[in-house]
């Protein structure tokens, strides 16, 4: 098979969700549930924490993330009701969900480990600079910022699943790397719907690229993205950088400049390394 334009691919791609060859990412379903629980807003602390605690690993990772510079207290959290109830259920919510993503991308492609690790570690800096970003969206809940910088790649999962076994984009990086970043949002936005995300944060992974785009007055998740992951691609050769950012509504909306390196504000750096710091 012969994809001449990335819409043949698409095209491609829709064909094999039609048929259930293409299976899409899935969360992992302890975070599905959580997500779940939490939305009945009459769970209790402890029927949260056995929830969680059905899975191990995701249960030690949330203990180290609610113990990090990030979201430390005066005293070391060591079990995971009084995580929830230091945290509180929404923000024990969104970190559930930010440590599932990490499955997600390891369960995917074995062949496109290299890939997958470049991506993640974008989604990680794009996720920890949103999280820094917040601050000049106080409407706006910074952990969901973290959550929506770690979602906007999702799209590129399973594409890199299916042009693995395509010679023409396997074989040939150059290609491949255009498809990802041609074709990756258009997959994002079937994933989004697929989990059944909030609708604040579904348009994160097909808009953060819109230079266009434009919700209203306030910023929102995908204006919080979109500076985000212009300012992670600053000074690099990353094919984004060609784009007139300063075009872009999102900047304005946060009290920003586009041509303001935001790690010179005073505060910001060491808040993104905060966040970074609760992936490790």
């Amino acid at each position: 098979m012969q994809f001449t334009t990335v819409q043949d691919f698409l095209d491609h791609v829709k064909n094999e969700l039609d048929t259930n060859r293409l299976v899409l990412p899935t969360l992992p379903d302890v975070a599905i549930k959580v997500r779940s629980a939490v939305a009945q807003e009459n769970i209790t602390a402890k029927e949260l924490a056995d929830l969680i605690t059905t899975d191990a690993a995701l249960s030690a990772q949330l203990i180290h993330v609610a113990n990090s510079a990030l979201y430390r207290g005066s005293t070391e959290i060591n079990n995971i009701q009084v995580a929830v109830t230091r945290l509180g259920t929404k923000a024990i919510r969104t970190l559930v969900t930010n440590l599932a993503m990490q499955q997600v991308f390891r369960q995917s492609s074995k062949t496109m480990q290299e890939q997958l690790r470049l991506i993640w570690e974008q989604n990680i800096n794009v996720s920890s600079i949103s999280h820094a970003l917040a601050y000049f969206a106080p409407h706006l809940d910074a952990d969901e910022c973290m959550l929506a910088g770690l979602i906007h790649q999702i799209g590129k999962l399973p594409i890199l699943a299916l042009a693995e076994n395509i010679p023409e984009f396997s074989e040939n990086p150059g290609r491949m790397a255009k498809l990802l970043e041609k074709a990756h949002p258009v997959v994002g936005r079937l994933i989004m719907s697929y989990w059944d995300f909030p609708e604040n944060l579904k348009p994160v992974a097909y808009e953060y690229v819109n230079l266009k785009y434009d919700s209203g007055p306030k910023a929102d998740y995908v204006d919080v993205v979109q500076v985000a992951f212009f300012q992670s691609i600053a000074g690099t050769d990353h094919p984004m950088t060609r784009l007139d950012c300063s075009k872009a509504l999102s900047f304005a909306k946060l009290g920003l400049s586009a041509d303001v390196e935001i790690l010179e504000i005073e505060g910001i750096s060491e808040d993104i390394e905060k966040a970074k710091d609760t992936f490790n």
